[in-house]
């Protein structure tokens, strides 16, 4: 039988093997290079994007600033409280009180209600369809449908303003009110001495009611 064919082993040309090394060399070397280009002129054009960028938002009007900071802060259900000069407790509610955008210090108010002398023996309370309280004044001013009723007397008037301060309240009219006494229309009013007074003025006309 013939003997079997022996493998013959080839030893790598190690010229060839030197030569793959250094074209793998040389592209590392030039992929290398071109990066050292190119890297710094991406980063220096990324740059020079965020400075324009930041540049226009500057000069453009209102600048980036998000839109909800120029939006009016407003409440549900506020309550103010505090107390007059002559001690009396007073309480301002509404349905919503939003904040002047301009001025601060300036509230308005959508169906305002003012008690005063809530803890007293006969506290006065009035209610409109708007309002504006000015909290560095202490004044309120309302409107539109204003009723002021206490347990002797009510009067509707066109516009009405409070001072939390004096307690004083004065109206324009024309007014209209009705109490124990009668009914009596004017063109303004103004309560005063802790309720004690009501002073009327314009076209004043009364109708005494005489008692039984």
């Amino acid at each position: 039988m013939p003997a079997p064919p022996q493998e013959t082993l080839v030893k790598p040309d190690p010229r060839l093997a030197r030569e793959r090394n250094i074209a793998r060399w040389r592209r590392r070397s030039a992929i290398i290079r071109v990066l050292r280009i190119v890297a710094p002129g991406a980063i220096a054009a990324i740059l020079l994007g965020l400075a324009a960028s930041v540049a226009y938002n500057s000069m453009r009007p209102g600048g980036d600033q998000p839109t909800e900071t120029n939006q009016p802060i407003r409440l549900l259900n506020p309550r103010f409280v505090g107390r007059d000069e002559q001690g009396r407790a007073f309480v301002i509610t509404a349905l919503s009180a939003t904040r002047d955008p301009q001025e601060y210090q300036k509230v308005h108010l959508v169906r305002p209600a003012l008690v005063v002398d809530e803890q007293g023996p006969d506290p006065t309370r009035i209610t409109s369809a708007t309002g504006i309280f000015h909290e560095n004044t202490g004044q309120l001013e309302v409107a539109g449908g204003v009723r002021m009723a206490s347990s002797q007397q009510t009067f509707e008037t066109a516009t009405s303003q409070f001072d939390t301060k004096t307690g004083e309240l004065v109206g324009s009219g024309p007014v209209h009110g009705s109490g124990a006494l009668g009914e009596i229309t004017a063109k303004s009013y103004a309560v005063r001495d802790k309720g004690a007074r009501t002073i009327f003025q314009g076209g004043v006309h009364a109708r005494l009611i005489p008692k039984r």
